[in-house]
């Protein structure tokens, strides 16, 4: 019966399936595979039983091995390796004569020697070409220049995270899933960069390991800060714990309470127990009659207001009696105002009269002075002096004349 073969090329690499054909294959044997990109040995590291003819056919698309690797095979990729560092260290002398902006992270060399990838980190995009010219020149045969980000830089090198343990993306990660703020937000963590990231400066991996049971909680869980009515009265949802898989309520007494995902099930949504609907009518009672001694004093108050107004009305009569009454026309005399002089408002009962519009002050002709002597119509004024002036005709009085602007004479 054939097996399939978990089978991986390098400790921090992704595990590829394989089936076993017609070899026998134990856990922790080397094999020789074929990929896209040519020959490869790998590392088995997990043995698991073919499906029968019978049931779903799930090594269908699986690939058979090569062979079994042999000590000639391991040898040459013993040699592979430490080509590998030798490569490393010459193109961080190239990288450092043409002063390229670049980090290099690791050098992998193919099995049959095809092929040299260079793994290397950086800001933005570089002009590498005369450095593959001098690597080709060394080692002649194809050159690979992959950059890669600062979470595969970390999966390469290894480090030690927060938690005193190596980094998880080094011990078993293969696949790198997106982790957003809003996660940490939802696990009721300090929104603290140093807390919260890793060593790649990126948020924590970690974080979307819980997030699953996180989403499932928050759905059987209330809306934190919402009332609801239940059979302890009306409560406000302070507060969720994931861990105890409870609510901190607020009752109606200001007490805080602890109630576990089942019990609040079976009190939401129920109408208030008789001891809760008594302690509430002690209540309410208890305000009301708190309400009637505070309003005392303002009855007091307001009979007192009651009492005095009489007084006040009767003092206030015989000085309505003494004030003159006003007279329907506009021309009647008015009360004389301190500090300002009485304005004759005959002018206005005569045009009230007589409905004529009083005649416009002509204006002087163009070449007339201030100082000239009065029109014809204004001397009968005076002669006869029918009418006085209205108040509209003293502040045309008043006013003084416009002075023009004397051009200077051309010489």
């Amino acid at each position: 019966m054939s097996q399939i073969l978990g089978v991986k090329f390098n400790d921090y690499g992704q595990v590829y399936y394989f089936v076993s054909g017609p070899f026998v294959v134990r856990e922790g044997q080397s094999v020789i595979v074929k990929t896209d990109q040519g020959m490869g040995l790998g590392k088995v590291i997990l043995i698991r039983q073919a499906p029968k003819e019978e049931d779903e056919v799930d090594g269908e698309g699986y690939k058979p091995i090569y062979r079994l690797a042999n000590e000639k095979d391991l040898e040459s990729v013993a040699e592979s390796e430490a080509l590998s560092k030798d490569a490393f260290k010459y193109c961080r002398k190239c990288i450092s004569t043409h002063k390229l902006g670049m980090k290099l992270v690791d050098v992998e060399v193919f099995f049959d020697r095809s092929k040299m990838v260079f793994y290397f980190t950086a800001p933005g995009r570089i002009d590498f070409r005369e450095l593959i010219k001098d690597l080709v020149r060394e080692y002649r045969t194809r050159i690979e220049l992959r950059q890669i980000g600062v979470r595969h830089e970390t999966q390469m090198l290894g480090a030690i995270g927060n938690c005193g343990q190596i980094c998880c993306c080094r011990r078993f990660m293969r696949k790198f899933v997106p982790v957003t703020i809003k996660m940490a937000k939802e696990q009721n963590l300090f929104l603290n960069p140093t807390k919260i990231s890793g060593i790649c400066g990126r948020l924590l991996c970690c974080l979307s390991f819980e997030q699953k049971g996180y989403e499932e909680f928050h759905r059987m869980c209330p809306k934190v800060g919402k009332k609801y009515t239940t059979s302890l009265g009306s409560v406000k949802v302070l507060r969720t714990n994931f861990f105890k898989k409870s609510l901190s309520l607020l009752t109606e007494k200001y007490e805080e309470r602890e109630v576990s995902i089942d019990e609040w099930e079976e009190i939401v949504n129920k109408p208030p127990s008789e001891e809760v609907m008594a302690e509430a009518k002690i209540r309410s009672g208890r305000g009301r009659r708190d309400g009637k001694r505070s309003d005392k004093p303002k009855d007091t108050r307001q009979s007192e207001e009651k009492v005095s107004s009489p007084s006040q009305s009767q003092s206030d009569s015989p000085k309505r009696a003494g004030k003159p009454e006003r007279s329907d026309k506009r021309g009647g005399d008015k009360p004389e105002r301190r500090g300002r002089p009485k304005k004759e408002r005959s002018g206005k009962s005569d045009r009230s009269k007589t409905n004529d519009k009083p005649q416009r002050k002509e204006r002087p002709a163009k070449g007339g002075r201030p100082g000239q002597s009065p029109s014809p119509e204004e001397q009968e004024r005076k002669a006869t002096g029918a009418s006085a002036d209205t108040g509209e005709e003293k502040t045309k009085r008043g006013r003084r004349p416009r002075r023009r602007r004397r051009r200077p004479s051309k010489k």
